[in-house]
């Protein structure tokens, strides 16, 4: 009886793969290839030149996962973008096993070193709680597309830390308290919705490099939160040339009206480039924001697309 149980198993599982496309299944309950998503990264054979797509079926998985970059073309999926919940609980001044503090890059829950990764319909997690910087995903890799992906965690929730890199989030949910999206790359949100959590000060912090042309754009995206009013700047420069552009936003009333902050540097009101068209909401005062900061014309609007932020790279194409 034990052996045909376990058959149907198997054979249910292969069903699966062959109807979905599927290269291996994670489940906590055994009916996968793989009890845990580590498990199945390391399966990947490296430098593989086509598609891995892991499907993760619902579960909360307790694991510090790291993406080498010898894994590329990697496709995460959740069976349940609520229920299937990559998470950690490390954080910047947490002792590593030599008593040191593990820092704010030593406190990610995944990290995401392989280019061309894919996730969707998963929730990652930074869940230690409001106690400092706690990275819930940190991204390295080229070319990283998440899609109806949910980040939740309190400051420095998602990193965007690839020099070069290039990544695209849709439909995804982000949450945060202070700088809970910052870092060097460039990245496009597209209808996103970011929440502003209560206690929080600044909803981005990037630190694109001088040489980089775009830093973050996000389109279409709504900007909620439980925060009080007045209490969150759209930004502010982690280094000197951050970019940051919000195009056609819907802006909570916890947004400051002078919208933007230097970060206690005169010379970064000359490098840093903010600018914003055609915001809504409580939050869009044009009139009233910082006289350093742009209000793009349309026909400076019409330079952020796709294509020519994210240098050609078109994520839309599956």
């Amino acid at each position: 009886m034990k052996h045909l149980i376990l058959l149907c198993c198997l054979l249910n599982v292969l069903l699966t793969e062959r109807a979905f496309g599927y290269d291996f299944v994670v489940a906590q309950d055994g009916s996968g290839q793989f009890r845990t998503v580590q498990a199945a990264i390391d399966a990947v054979p490296d430098f593989r030149k086509k598609v891995t797509t892991i499907f993760i079926k619902k579960g909360t998985y307790k694991e510090k996962l790291v993406l080498a970059g010898t894994k590329n073309l990697v496709h995460f999926i959740g069976e349940d973008a609520r229920a299937t919940i990559l998470t950690y609980d490390d954080y910047n001044q947490k002792k590593n096993r030599f008593g040191e503090d593990k820092g704010t890059s030593g406190s990610a829950s995944i990290y995401i070193f392989g280019t061309d990764f894919s996730a969707e319909n998963l929730t990652f997690q930074n869940s230690s709680g409001p106690v400092g910087q706690a990275v819930a995903v940190w991204v390295a890799g080229d070319k990283a597309r998440f899609k109806n992906c949910r980040f939740l965690g309190f400051q420095d929730t998602l990193y965007t830390y690839g020099y070069g890199s290039r990544q695209y989030y849709q439909n995804c949910y982000i949450e945060g308290t202070t700088d809970f999206i910052f870092g060097s790359s460039t990245a496009w949100f597209e209808r996103c919705e970011i929440f502003c959590k209560k206690g929080g000060s600044f909803v981005t912090a990037a630190s694109t490099p001088d040489t980089t042309r775009y830093g973050y754009v996000l389109n279409h995206c709504r900007l909620t939160g439980n925060a009080p009013a007045n209490s969150y700047a759209l930004g502010r420069p982690w280094r000197s040339y951050a970019k940051t552009v919000y195009l056609h936003c819907e802006l909570g009333n916890f947004i400051k009206p002078e919208g933007w902050d230097p970060w206690g540097k005169e010379e970064n009101k000359r490098t840093a480039y903010y600018a914003e068209y055609q915001n809504t909401g409580p939050g869009a005062a044009p009139k009233q924001r910082v006289p350093w900061a742009h209000l793009l014309t349309a026909q400076e609007a019409q330079q952020y697309t796709l294509a020519t932020v994210l240098r050609g790279w078109d994520p839309t194409q599956e």
